[in-house]
């Protein structure tokens, strides 16, 4: 009777699995041995996850016809939370958003308080609103109070240009212009206070950000809010903060927390969609890529200094400033974001566009529609 005893070694690399096996039979039979290759089973590797900056406006907390409460602001934050937390999902998300609409408000509720201390208020209303809503839906959120620094010299307090709060009739307007001492330009066929925006040039907090997305991959950041609150070093003792009266543009802020972060693409969220040709016409047409080249050749958005102006200036400055290679912009409608990131909606910013620009087929917008009548206040 042959006794046989059979000792197995495996060897493992990333692709085979090889067993070598050796038979030893007693009775002096020869030994054999073979060996055999079997493919072994690896999940696929896991597609490594984009850094994106999302902005989105402070009018889309607020409905088109709403009035402006806090009610209203839940519910449209609920409403775009779970599109926010898909991206948040797919992606490493931070979160930013605008203010002018609130901040505007509690200005007229409290007329004493500088806009530094209103950014702050308003800051921490958003936010505390979206993560509300964010966490409805399974995502932790966590809203940053961010001071940025501006120069207290710049330009901007010469020509105020942000719009805030409500529009007004002309009567109105002229009215609060004489007995408030506001600025107050032409908004479309309305009126609305303006003031003064200074470009971002740094961001305080954004160690804490980045902080967060390398050590925290299920948190979502959101900072920034309304631009941040604007700050200026004292000259004689630059360690000093003081607050400054003036509201960042929030799109500028995002791309510069964008650029800071090192983020792959940056996003601004609205309700108009992409970048047209002929907004509001007939004939008007979406483009679907341009070169930043492009866009300042062509003056795109510059008509619409209160609104998509700002926003094109933002996506450039992202693409030409990052020091990241193959980065992107885009804008478009905020109920798309998961489609813009897929390329199928919105309009992208690459250098790498041909002929400077791609119109998307088949899709031209109605024309624009103007309500005679105010939303109410």
């Amino acid at each position: 009777m042959f006794l046989q005893r059979q000792v197995v070694w495996r060897m493992t690399n990333r692709s085979t699995t090889t067993i070598l096996s050796c038979r030893y039979l007693s009775a002096g039979a020869s030994e054999t041995t073979t060996s055999t290759a079997v493919k072994a089973s690896h999940p696929p590797p896991k597609k490594k996850k984009q850094r994106l900056v999302v902005a989105v406006g402070g009018n889309a907390l607020q409905r088109r016809g709403d009035r402006l409460t806090i009610e209203n602001m839940m519910k449209a934050a609920a409403q775009m939370a779970p599109t926010l937390a898909e991206l948040a999902k797919e992606n490493e998300l931070v979160l930013t958003h605008g203010n002018g609409p609130q901040v505007g408000e509690l200005a007229l509720e409290r007329a004493a308080a500088t806009f530094d201390v209103l950014g702050a208020e308003s800051m921490g209303q958003i936010g505390y609103v979206l993560a509300q809503a964010m966490q409805s839906v399974g995502t932790t959120a966590v809203p940053i109070l961010t001071q940025v620094v501006v120069d207290q010299f710049s330009d901007a307090f010469k020509d105020p240009t942000k719009f805030v709060g409500p529009i007004y009739g002309s009567v109105e307007a002229q009215a609060l212009q004489q007995s408030l001492g506001w600025t107050i330009k032409p908004d479309g066929e309305y009126y609305r206070r303006v003031v003064p925006s200074p470009p971002p040039q740094e961001i305080l907090q954004i160690e804490a950000i980045r902080t967060l997305l390398e050590h925290a991959p299920g948190v979502l950041p959101i900072a920034c809010g309304g631009g941040g609150v604007p700050v200026c070093r004292v000259p004689a003792n630059p360690q000093t903060l003081q607050g400054v009266e003036a509201v960042i543009d929030k799109d500028a802020c995002g791309s510069k927390l964008a650029i800071e972060l090192e983020a792959d693409g940056f996003i601004i969220l609205t309700d108009g969609g992409g970048i047209w040709e002929n907004f509001g016409k007939p004939e008007a047409r979406e483009m679907e890529a341009a070169t930043p080249e492009y866009l300042k050749g062509t003056k795109a958005g510059q008509r619409y200094p209160g609104s998509m102006g700002p926003k094109v200036t933002a996506l450039i400055d992202f693409v030409e400033k990052s020091k990241k290679k193959g980065v992107w912009a885009a804008v478009g409608d905020l109920k798309d974001a998961a489609k813009i990131v897929a390329g199928e909606e919105g309009t992208f910013i690459r250098e790498d566009v041909p002929e400077g620009v791609k119109w998307r087929a088949g899709k031209t917008g109605p024309p624009r529609r103007e309500s005679k009548e105010p939303p109410p206040f």
